[in-house]
């Protein structure tokens, strides 16, 4: 009589097998995936990459009429001249600042606006909002900064409603006040891209069941409890994710907004790291500065994108990996 065999745990080496037959299997049924994918594939090595050969800058002195071979490697002392800068740290404050707010105000208004438009019951009105909130994202940033220029100019319309309720006692020139160039940045990319932020937040709201809503309504829940305990939990996940991607770009605050708005009189607020760059590197042809500027904002943005992806999965949230 035969006796019963035992199933026997498998070896590493039959594990390791098994895996990559598995994963070859998966890259056989997914093969038009992976050639679709392709082309990106090509775009990120040729353009997010291939760039990173440009660091060494960050190392040198760096002459562009040098050769490679020629030029002087002067280790960390373009860190430490951009560290010990005034005018870096200033630049960095505004860009910290500018950013937060950014974020702030971008997911305030964007779920507020979100849930008020999934409360609208009138179809036609609740697709005018939308409409009207999108038109602003389409605009350039060159004709929006002229927008808020000609707003906020000495007979703008901003000066005028303020003189009319009787809260001025004579026009001000807002941008040429540095104090208030965050306030006007912070209104500024809200107006713009409001709309268009919402866009994601109202796709996370039509995910959520039905019948929970439906059941809430027999229980005798008001609006505000079915927003409360139903809408915000519903958006959650999505709302951890793009925190914690807008946090990987915490040191980028943007350009064009600040570009544009800029003048000589407010450049201690509007100033950022970006412009920075732009300084060092095509003005005053400092192109090793502007080469470790860049580096700082890539470590700080990787930085924060991984502490906030940690912190979200210790705190049991969706997280990006």
């Amino acid at each position: 009589m035969a006796r019963p065999t035992k199933d026997l745990p498998l070896s590493s080496t039959g594990l390791a097998a098994s895996s990559e037959k598995t994963f070859l299997q998966k890259l056989r049924n997914q093969k038009a995936l992976l050639v679709m994918s392709l082309p990106f594939l090509v775009w990120l090595f040729i353009f997010k990459y291939m760039p990173l050969w440009g660091w060494t800058m960050a190392f040198q002195d760096y002459k562009i009429a040098r050769s490679f071979a020629e030029q002087q490697w002067i280790g960390l002392a373009t860190f430490r001249k951009m560290l010990t800068d005034d005018y870096f740290w200033l630049v960095l404050r505004n860009t910290i600042v500018m950013s937060f707010i950014q974020i702030v105000l971008g997911f305030v208004t964007a779920i507020t606006l979100a849930i008020l438009l999934n409360e609208l019951r009138n179809l036609v009105f609740k697709r005018v909002v939308q409409t009207i909130s999108y038109l602003p994202h389409f605009i350039s940033w060159v004709v929006a900064a002229n927008i808020v220029t000609t707003v906020l100019a000495a007979e703008g319309i901003v000066n005028e409603v303020l003189l009319r309720l009787g809260l001025l006692d004579s026009p001000i020139l807002w941008l040429l006040k540095g104090e208030y160039f965050w306030g006007i940045f912070g209104a500024a990319i809200t107006w713009k891209e409001l709309g268009w932020n919402t866009i994601i937040y109202l796709a996370a709201i039509t995910m959520i069941d039905p019948s929970l809503y439906e059941a809430a309504e027999m229980d005798g829940a008001s609006r505000w409890r079915k927003i409360w305990h139903i809408t915000l939990p519903g958006m959650r996940s999505v709302i951890v994710i793009l925190l914690i991607m807008n946090l990987g770009y915490i040191i980028e605050s943007g350009f064009e907004p600040q570009y544009l708005l800029r003048n000589g009189t407010n450049k201690d607020f509007s100033e950022n790291l970006d412009i920075y760059v732009l300084d060092y590197g095509m003005k005053m042809a400092d192109y090793s500065l502007s080469t470790a500027a860049s580096m700082f904002k890539t470590i700080v943005s990787f930085i924060f994108l991984f502490s906030a992806n940690a912190i979200a999965k210790r705190l049991g949230e969706s997280r990006l990996f």
